[in-house]
Parts: structure tokens; sequence; C-alpha cells
């Protein structure tokens, strides 16, 4: 083993790098239980054999790289019985090129470098900014909805609001407060919810949401927290898409972007 990962134990390493690849995989498939069996499908990989872990790279970089090989190898990453009723999202899914959503989502939400992205995709550098790029095109310009956004502090939804109408998005309303997120979801029936956890009150994020979610089914829902590991242990139903504060612009829109996709997201109920 490397110096890398030397004196703290290799597990312990592991399962600090887990919550994020579990955020990664759901990202990619658009719901909990699928992207979570692409997690436990690596894990059990390195179990099987320690050698497949490249030891050059970070941990978080080599149980990246084990999960790529995995989800290279199936040739079909996601099933309609694994995700449950996504809809029009394949067909947009379909549109797309291979790896571009991997390289897109490497980059800006778990903010790894070109070269990082390279290793674990084993793919050239050029090829890593070429799929960037098309990937940034093809999901920005494929879907324009009405976002509804749940966020307390007014320069933080301001900031936000800013980034979801340049990427053609139409913002149905600001919410402070779990209340007004109710009445302002049900009245504008947004396409998609931008929630944080913790508002203005001291009431939830996660309880606004579900309280929506109860009449307006399966609306797609994105959370910001500073905490994404508390939402991402695997243990209960939870989200598929978080974004961890302090964010970037380019989180923003990714996670946007890949949301849009999916007609529905993980109940948060439990």
């Amino acid at each position: 083993m490397s110096t890398t990962h030397s004196n703290e134990d290799f597990s312990d390493q592991i399962a600090r790098e887990l919550p994020f690849l579990r955020r990664y995989a759901r990202a990619l498939t658009g719901a909990q239980n699928s992207g979570d069996k692409y997690a436990v499908a690596t894990l059990e990989a390195i179990l099987q054999d320690r050698s497949i872990f490249d030891d050059t790279l970070s941990v978080k970089g080599g149980l990246f790289k084990c999960f790529h090989a995995i989800w290279s190898s199936t040739g079909a990453p996601i099933t309609q019985d694994d995700a449950g009723d996504l809809g029009h999202a394949y067909k947009h899914l379909a549109a797309l090129g291979a790896n571009t959503r991997e390289a897109l989502l490497l980059s800006t939400v778990e903010d790894f470098s070109i070269q990082e992205i390279a290793l674990i995709m084993e793919i050239s550098r050029d090829d890593v900014r070429h799929l960037v790029s098309t990937a940034r095109k093809d999901m920005e310009n494929s879907i324009s909805g009405r976002i509804m956004i749940i966020e307390d502090e007014p320069i933080i939804a301001a900031d936000i609001s800013a980034i979801v109408t340049d990427l053609g998005h139409t913002v149905t309303g600001i919410a402070r407060t779990r209340s007004s997120a109710v009445q302002i979801g049900n009245s504008t029936k947004p396409d998609l919810i931008l929630a944080d956890i913790q508002l203005a009150d001291n009431s939830s994020g996660i309880d606004a949401v579900n309280d929506l979610l109860k009449d307006l089914g399966d609306t797609p829902v994105i959370f910001i927290t500073a905490f994404p590991e508390r939402l991402l242990t695997g243990e209960r139903p939870e989200p598929a898409f978080l974004i961890a504060k302090p964010y970037k612009e380019e989180q923003i829109q990714s996670a946007v972007s890949q949301a849009m996709f999916f007609a529905s997201t993980a109940s948060l109920k439990g």
C-alpha cells in the first residue's frame, strides 16, 4: 500500500469516501436504489480482490475508478425496474454520448481534476475536456422547466435563481419557510425543487419537500446541505441529488441539468 493510504485503516478510508460514491452513483442513475446497488457492487469487488484498487490514486479516486470499471462493463447502466418510471428521461439519456454525464459529474459535483478524471475513466485528458464540454451543451440544451427554490438566505436564493435562470429555466418562487414552500409549491406546480435543509423559522427543508411531494408526486428534488454525508448513509430512503455547501456555480448547473433528466426522485420519508 502506498504512503498516501498509510496509517489509517484502509476500510476506514473507504468508509469516509463512500457517501460521495453514493451521491455520484445516484446522480448517474437518477434514483437511490439503482445508485446504491452500484456502490455496493464496487465495495464487494474490492473486498473480493484488493488488487483491483489503484493505490497510485487518492482513496476517493481509487474508489471511483473501481466503480467505473463496473459501471462501464454493464452496458446498460440503468433499468426501468431499478429506477422506476423515468418516462421521457430515457429519450434524453439515449441522445447523450457515452461518458459525457460521467465526466461532467466527476468534474463539477465531485470536484476531481482533469488528470484525476482521466485516470478514473482511463481516457486521455483531452478526451475528458471534450466530454465535459459536450455534456454541458447537451444537458443544458435538452430540458428547460419551472424551478422552485426553498432557501432562507436572500443572497444565496438570489444567486441560485440567477444560475438556474441563466440555464434557461423559470423560477416559480422562492420560499424561506416550510409553510411558504408548501403554499408556493402547491400553487405553481414546479418541475423541480431546489431546497436548503435548514430554513428561516428553524423548520426543515426535508419536511417541506415531503409535504409538497404528497401533492406533487415524483417531482425531482435537489438538496443543498453543509453535511451531505448525513443524507448519504444508504440506511433509509434518501434523496438522489445533493449539493454540498459551500457550492460552486458549476455544481448548481450540473446538478440542476442532471436532475431535470429524471421525472422522479427518491422519497425522503423514513
